[in-house]
C-alpha cells in the first residue's frame, strides 16, 4: 500500500504538517466517498469548493488532506499537504498512487471537435483484430480488453482515469485509445499521463459556453500537443485550416494527413455512396463499409496512427475495410416495405451537422426527400442554436425542431432561439414539435418511399435528460419501432 510520501513524488508542496508515512487506501475528491485511509484532495470547482468539506472528510476517516489553503484548525491525527493548485496536482497524485500506469502502456489521444469517438473506436477495433489486448476511453463506452464499462464523460476525472489505466495494465492491455476533450485538457484531467501519440481531427464552433471564445478553445486544444514528449508522435489533419497550428510548438514527431494536398498520409476519395467509400491510399483502391467524406478523414487518421505504430499496411487496410465505426455516428436503418432510410447521428455542432447534411445530399437522388429532426441541448453553448437551425433548413427538404436534452432549460425557449436563425424565405420548411417521440413519429408519417430521415443530436445516447432526470430514450430504437408500426 502506498504512503502519503510515495504519492507526493514530483509534487511541489508549499507546506507539510503531519505523518507522511501514513498508508493511503484511495484518493478522493468527493467527501461523500471518503472512507478510512483516504487521501482527500480539496478541489475548487465551479459549483463547489472542496475546502468546505475537509472536516467532514476527516470525520469519515481521511488520513491526509491535500489543499490550497490550510484549515484554521488542524487535527493531530491527520496529515496536511498544501500545494499551489490541487487541480493540477490531482493527476500526478493519482498516477503516483497507481504506479504510473501510462508509462507501461502505449496511449494514443485523439482530440478535435468532431471524429474523436469514431477514430478512437476504430483504433480499438483495429488493434484488437490485429491481436493486441486494448483499452478504449470514449464518449460512448470504456473498454478494458473485451469488458465494457459505462462512460459518463468523454474523459473521466483524473482519479478515475488513472484507475482505469491501471486496470487496463493489470488486464494485460498493450494499447489504449482515448478521446481527449477540451474540458479534460483545461481541467488537467490528463495530467500525469505519458502519451505515445496524439491526433488532431478538426476544430469548429463548440463548447463556447465553457471556453468563452473560439481562440481560447483553439489554445486549449493546442496545449495538448505542446506538452507531448519527444518520444511521441503528433498527427494532424492538414485540410483543417488550424491543423498545422496544432503542431507548431510540439516536441513530438510531426505527421500530417490529407484528402486534398500533399501530406505524410494522403488518400483520394474515389467513390462515396450509401454502400460505402472507395479510397485510394498509397496507390491502393480500398472499399470501406463506412459512409461519408468525414469518415474518409477518420479512416485516414486511423491509418496514419497505425503506420506510426509500425503495423503492416496491408493488414491494417484489410481490417479497416470491414469496420463499422462507433454507435450513433451516421448509424442507419431501413424500413422493410417503403425502404425509408433512417440515419441517427450525434452531430451537435454546426459544422458536424453541415458535414452530415452534405454527406446525405451527395448520396440521395432527386426523387428522395431529406427530413431532418433536430434539437439543441440545454445549458450548453447557446450561440450554435440558430446556426444549426439555419443549416438544417438550408440543406433539408423538411425540418422538425424538437427537444434534445433540455436539462434545466425550458425546451420551448431553446426552440425559439433556434428559430431565430431561420431566414424568412425558409420559414415554411420547418415545424416545431416539443415532444421528441412525436417529432420522430411525424417525420415517419410525412415520409414517402425511399425518403431519408435524419435524427441528429443524440446519437448513441439512450436517455433524454429533463430537469436532472435521465429518461429512457433511444432514437434508433424508437425509429425502428415506428417504421414497423407504420408499415403494418
Amino acid at each position: 500500500m502506498k504512503t502519503i510520501q510515495d504519492i507526493l513524488q514530483h509534487i511541489k508542496t508549499i507546506h507539510q504538517d503531519g505523518d507522511l508515512q501514513c498508508a493511503v487506501s484511495n484518493i478522493c475528491i468527493d467527501s461523500r466517498k471518503v472512507a478510512k485511509g483516504s487521501l482527500f484532495v480539496a478541489i475548487q470547482g465551479t459549483q463547489v469548493d472542496g475546502h468546505q468539506y475537509i472536516e467532514k472528510a476527516i470525520e469519515q476517516g481521511a488520513v491526509g488532506i491535500v489543499c490550497e489553503q490550510m484549515p484554521t484548525n488542524t487535527q493531530k491525527n491527520c496529515c496536511y499537504i498544501q500545494v499551489e493548485d490541487t487541480t493540477k496536482c490531482l493527476g500526478l497524485l493519482s498516477a503516483n498512487f497507481y504506479d504510473k500506469p501510462s508509462e507501461k502502456l502505449k496511449i494514443i489521444g485523439i482530440t478535435g471537435t468532431n471524429g474523436k469517438t469514431t477514430c478512437a473506436t476504430l483504433l480499438y477495433q483495429l488493434f484488437t483484430q490485429l491481436g493486441y489486448p486494448c483499452g478504449l476511453l470514449s464518449t460512448v463506452q470504456n473498454k478494458i480488453g473485451t469488458k465494457t464499462i459505462e462512460a459518463t464523460h468523454t474523459t473521466p476525472d483524473a482519479v478515475q482515469l488513472q484507475s482505469l489505466l491501471n486496470q487496463m495494465y493489470e488486464e494485460g492491455c498493450q494499447y489504449v485509445f482515448m478521446e481527449v476533450s477540451s474540458h479534460a485538457i483545461h481541467q488537467h484531467r490528463i495530467q500525469g499521463i505519458q502519451f505515445s501519440g496524439a491526433a488532431f481531427t478538426n476544430i469548429t464552433h463548440d463548447h463556447l459556453d465553457y471556453h468563452q471564445t473560439f481562440d481560447e478553445y483553439i489554445k486549449v486544444k493546442k496545449s495538448f500537443f505542446d506538452h507531448l514528449p519527444p518520444s511521441a508522435f503528433a498527427i494532424s489533419n492538414e485540410d483543417d485550416k488550424r491543423g498545422l497550428i496544432m503542431l507548431q510548438n510540439t516536441k513530438a514527431k510531426k505527421k500530417t494527413y490529407s484528402l486534398r494536398t500533399i501530406a505524410d498520409y494522403r488518400a483520394k476519395l474515389i467513390e462515396n455512396n450509401l454502400s460505402g467509400l472507395v479510397l485510394n491510399i498509397h496507390n491502393k483502391d480500398v472499399f470501406f463499409s463506412m459512409i461519408g467524406e468525414f469518415n474518409a478523414y477518420n479512416l485516414l487518421c486511423v491509418f496514419g496512427i497505425a503506420m506510426e505504430l509500425h503495423q503492416q499496411e496491408d493488414d491494417v487496410l484489410t481490417i479497416l475495410s470491414t469496420l463499422k465505426g462507433a454507435e450513433g455516428r451516421f448509424d442507419f436503418c431501413v424500413s422493410a416495405k417503403e425502404q425509408i432510410v433512417g440515419i441517427v447521428d450525434y452531430a451537435h455542432t454546426p459544422d458536424a451537422l453541415l458535414n452530415v447534411l452534405a454527406t446525405v445530399n451527395k448520396l440521395k437522388n432527386d426523387t428522395q426527400q431529406l427530413l431532418t429532426v433536430l434539437g439543441c441541448g440545454g445549458n450548453r453553448d447557446k450561440a450554435k442554436r440558430p446556426l444549426m437551425a439555419r443549416a438544417a433548413c438550408e440543406h433539408s427538404n423538411k425540418v422538425i425542431f424538437t427537444s434534445d436534452n433540455p436539462r434545466f432549460e425550458d425546451p420551448q425557449c431553446i426552440i425559439n432561439e433556434m428559430e431565430e436563425g431561420v431566414p424568412v424565405h425558409q420559414k415554411k420548411k420547418y415545424i416545431s414539435i416539443l415532444d421528441r417521440r412525436e417529432a420522430i413519429k411525424t417525420s415517419v408519417s410525412m415520409s414517402q418511399q425511399n425518403d431519408i430521415i435524419l435524427l441528429v443530436g443524440k446519437g448513441h445516447e439512450k436517455y433524454q435528460e429533463i430537469n436532472g432526470v435521465k429518461n429512457t430514450f433511444d432514437d434508433k430504437k424508437i425509429l425502428n419501432e415506428l417504421f414497423e408500426l407504420f408499415e403494418k
